[in-house]
């Protein structure tokens, strides 16, 4: 089962569709049209259950070596579920979730804006 088709995100106030670009039997990737905006959601099922909802984001910047010149960059951020085979029913792990999204989110998401900066 595949996720609503196009997601939509909103980046720094601009909002983007990203419809549906990949389905394997695992994994599908949504992709913005110029290409610079991918989510991924994939489920590794092993010894452990692994479920990743991943966002890539790219943009064009000036080359701090030629600043003439631009080059593109990436950067990542990505969650995910790495449960046992038992013991955890997926109300637990969105219990466990919607704790860690309070968390992080709390305060104009303060948490979030200190580990950028480096603490720890």
């Amino acid at each position: 089962m595949s996720f609503t088709d196009p997601l939509s995100i909103t980046i720094s106030g601009v909002t983007t569709p990203l419809p549906r670009t990949s389905v394997e039997d695992e994994k599908s990737e949504y992709h913005s049209a110029d290409g610079l905006i991918v989510v991924t959601a994939s489920h590794d099922i092993g010894k452990r259950t692994r479920r990743m909802l991943r966002l890539d984001t790219s943009k064009l910047t000036a080359d701090p070596f030629k600043p003439a010149e631009n080059v593109k960059v990436s950067m990542s951020n990505y969650m995910v579920f790495d449960l046992p085979p038992a013991g955890f029913t997926n109300a637990d792990a969105l219990a466990a979730y919607t704790g860690f999204k309070t968390l992080f989110t709390a305060t104009s998401d303060a948490l979030i804006i200190k580990l950028l900066g480096g603490e720890s």
